[in-house]
């Protein structure tokens, strides 16, 4: 909470958690600094999946990234998530790098 350029989000209903994700805004050497914001984290309740509360969430992640000036907004997503990949399509994310990662 004492970092601007990050935010955590917990989404509820009816006082329950139903969801999370963390929002970055990072800037970057591409196009003069152009700021990304950078979705991690999204998960949604196993039994909810399916009934809108992922769409919003996003969406509203989304509306939070071009009120902060990003002009891009991207995620990750494990290649065995088949079913995360077709969501993340609809809402209009298109596959355009191969991730990598160094555990240290």
């Amino acid at each position: 909470m004492a970092d601007p350029k990050h935010r955590l989000v917990v989404a509820e209903k009816d006082g329950e958690v139903v969801g999370t994700l963390q929002i970055s805004f990072l800037p970057g050497l591409p196009n003069f600094g152009m700021k990304r914001g950078l979705l991690e984290n999204v998960h949604i309740r196993g039994d909810l999946r399916g009934g809108g509360y992922g769409s919003t969430m996003v969406k509203w992640a989304i509306e939070r990234c071009r009120e902060a000036g990003c002009r891009v907004v991207q995620l990750t997503s494990n290649k065995v998530r088949v079913d995360a990949h077709r969501f993340y399509e609809k809402l209009g994310f298109a596959k355009s790098h191969e991730g990598f990662k160094l555990k240290l």
